[in-house]
């Protein structure tokens, strides 16, 4: 037992003496089907705040030697598995946090000859009879021990991607990659190795490090496959939690949901369970991430970048290549390379059956808030969205003159480079503008209501606000588009709705690129 090799469960201990704990333990039975397998070697990324670190704590706890789970373990899903105790406690571990090492060294240019030090003592004292030695790699370590016992081994390493996230010196860099390919490329000590689990925020990168490690499956943000429920929240534990802690799951659905994999909508665990501490929906992505690294991003302006953002910004996802990124920080070339990074921390969130991004949840949606307040050539946009709160005001007091001079602006600035008269770019100029509705109402865009489809469809999910319809026309007039609104019937599909009711038509003249308003309060 030591700080390294088969640790102790006390960190999986503490977490299950937390006041919320989403048991994940089916996890296990996934990686139990891998071990000593062909795909034993796994490597699983995503943002941080998902609950990395904790699945690591609690595979260690599961395989290692060092304690006894069965206590632990006895109250969790997986214990109901038929293969539950045949792997319990059964295996040398051996966990890394890189991260940890990283940082707390006091010279990092050595921290992986240290490293390797600390653990060949460790394996000296647990296993005296077999060679070890300090001044030898660890894989040549693993290697004399499998040789003398036959024991195999665990490897866990979190936050396997850091020295790449901090592009540390290319000697040090260099000891990394030899690091890795004595673990996992040599075929010698392959049978030594029951299973290898890495976890970092990047993908495995695609060069240098890929060809050490290319026999790892990979299980990241844009396809998790069968481990997509087990690294985040899924909706029925999120529902359980609100209705344990007496919060409203709509309210965090629209804070924290919109990352989808594998037909599981996938919430962020951190900002979940904080909000069910402070009974409040806030963002807590904030406090321990930078909105930086938007902004670094932003910074490339590659071209079609701006354009894409800004109908972010108005709703909308975007067509996303993410197969051409390799996974550094200096290896941007493009908006698709750029937006894939994006995708990876977190900051967007992936269709993966249309190929496209977008800003995924109320509370990431503050974060590009924030980023774009200061970032050159977007200070329109900003100036947009700071004015949608007012824009929201002047909707509802009727103020009709006050919602066609914001179209005016909005529409012109969501339309660089697409047709000024392109339907769709209106609709985005329309999302822009009511930026601020976003906190109170559910938009629909050509929601299927009475006799047809309106264009756009505000629905309140806070009280004492009216829903809105807003119907577009062309080179008309306003009037014809509220009274399309009346003549379908397009507030049909709203009977069942208690609140107030807007009809705003929308004009606009293809000419003089100006728009028109009426807005008409429905009373049922």
């Amino acid at each position: 037992m030591g700080i390294y090799l088969n640790p102790k469960n006390e960190n999986f201990t503490s977490i299950l003496k937390a006041d919320i704990y989403v048991d994940k333990t089916m996890m296990l039975k996934v990686l139990n089907s891998f071990i000593d397998k062909g795909n034993k070697y796994i490597c699983v990324s995503r943002p941080r705040r998902f609950g990395k670190t904790i699945a690591q704590n609690m595979i260690a706890a599961y395989y290692s030697k060092g304690c006894d789970s069965h206590e632990l373990f006895e109250k969790l899903k997986i214990s109901k598995d038929e293969g539950y105790e045949e792997k319990l406690n059964k295996f040398n571990v051996i966990k890394i946090d890189l991260n940890s090492e990283y940082q707390n060294s006091r010279n990092k240019e050595k921290m992986l000859t240290s490293l390797e030090e600390w653990i060949a003592d460790e394996l000296r004292r647990e296993f005296p009879d077999c060679g070890i030695r300090e001044d030898d790699s660890l894989a040549n370590n693993l290697m004399r021990v499998y040789d003398s016992t036959g024991e195999t081994f665990i490897i866990l390493i979190d936050e396997y991607d850091v020295l790449v996230r901090e592009q540390v010196p290319q000697a040090l860099f260099d000891e990394f990659l030899s690091f890795l390919n004595g673990l996992f490329k040599s075929d010698t000590l392959r049978p030594a190795i029951s299973l290898a689990y890495l976890t970092g925020i990047l993908p495995i990168v695609r060069d240098k490090v890929q060809s050490k490690l290319n026999n790892f499956r990979e299980y990241t943000i844009l396809d998790a496959r069968e481990l997509a429920k087990f690294v985040g929240f899924i909706p029925e534990e999120v529902e359980a939690l609100c209705l344990e802690w007496g919060m409203d799951y709509e309210e965090c659905r629209r804070w924290y949901d919109g990352y989808s994999q594998n037909g599981y909508e996938i919430y962020n665990p951190e900002s979940v369970v904080q909000s069910m501490y402070d009974k409040i929906y806030s963002n807590y992505w904030g406090k321990t991430s930078s909105y930086q690294a938007i902004g670094d991003r932003l910074d490339a302006n590659f071209d079609g970048m701006k354009d894409a953002v800004v109908r972010m910004l108005s709703g909308e996802n975007v067509p996303v290549n993410v197969t051409r990124y390799l996974n550094t920080m200096d290896s941007f070339k493009s908006r698709n390379d750029a937006f894939t990074y994006l995708i990876h921390v977190g900051y967007l969130a992936y269709n993966k059956e249309d190929e496209s991004c977008r800003i995924p949840n109320r509370e990431i949606r503050r974060e590009w808030e924030n980023a774009i307040e200061t970032q050159p050539g977007y200070e329109a946009t900003y100036k947009i969205i700071e004015e949608s709160k007012e824009l929201l005001t002047a909707t509802l007091k009727g103020d009709e003159e006050a919602v066609a001079k914001a179209l005016d602006t909005s529409h012109i600035h969501v339309t660089s480079n697409r047709s000024y008269n392109n339907e769709d770019a209106l609709q985005s100029a329309i999302y822009l503008a009511y930026f601020y509705a976003l906190n109170k109402y559910t938009v629909i865009k050509e929601m299927t209501t009475g006799r047809g489809f309106a264009d756009v469809v505000f629905i309140p999910f806070v009280p004492d606000l009216p829903a809105m319809i807003i119907e577009l026309k062309h080179n008309k007039s306003a009037e014809s588009a509220l009274d399309q609104i009346k003549d379908k019937k397009y507030f049909a599909s709203l009977n069942d709705y208690k609140g107030g009711l807007l009809f705003v038509g929308v004009n606009y003249d293809e000419k003089d690129k100006t728009h028109e308003c009426r807005i008409e309060r429905f009373e049922k």
